[in-house]
């Protein structure tokens, strides 16, 4: 396997991780600062269980670390970058919305 062969398994393994809404969620509230389960859990409605399951797979491909301090386990971003790439990612999908707002809105005028 070439070297950009084995490159796009990796990039698509990390986007994979965060191609789910719960993570994308985790990620945004890291950004606020290093959380735990249970902090994690409360804000996002979710079983601390299911935050687990999800951080668990963040944290394989190093979107998210960990430190552990006593009996706590506190989470954070592993690489700021990573929050960049989400908000280009949600800028270009606001931008397309947008574009098709205005197409649906000129469709709606033309047929009245």
């Amino acid at each position: 396997m070439s070297n950009n062969k084995k490159l796009y398994e990796l990039h698509a393994g990390v986007c994979k991780a965060i191609a789910n809404p719960k993570r994308i969620e985790i990620i945004y509230l890291l950004m606020e600062g290093e959380k735990n389960v249970s902090e994690l859990a409360k804000e996002m409605e979710a079983s601390a269980a299911n935050v687990s399951q999800h951080l668990s797979i963040l944290k394989e491909k190093k979107v998210v670390c960990a430190r552990k301090e006593g009996l706590n386990v506190f989470y954070s971003i592993c690489d700021p970058r990573m929050v960049e790439a989400l908000e280009i990612m949600k800028e270009v999908m606001l931008e397309q919305l947008s574009e098709l707002i205005d197409v649906s809105q000129e469709i709606l005028a033309e047929e009245k």
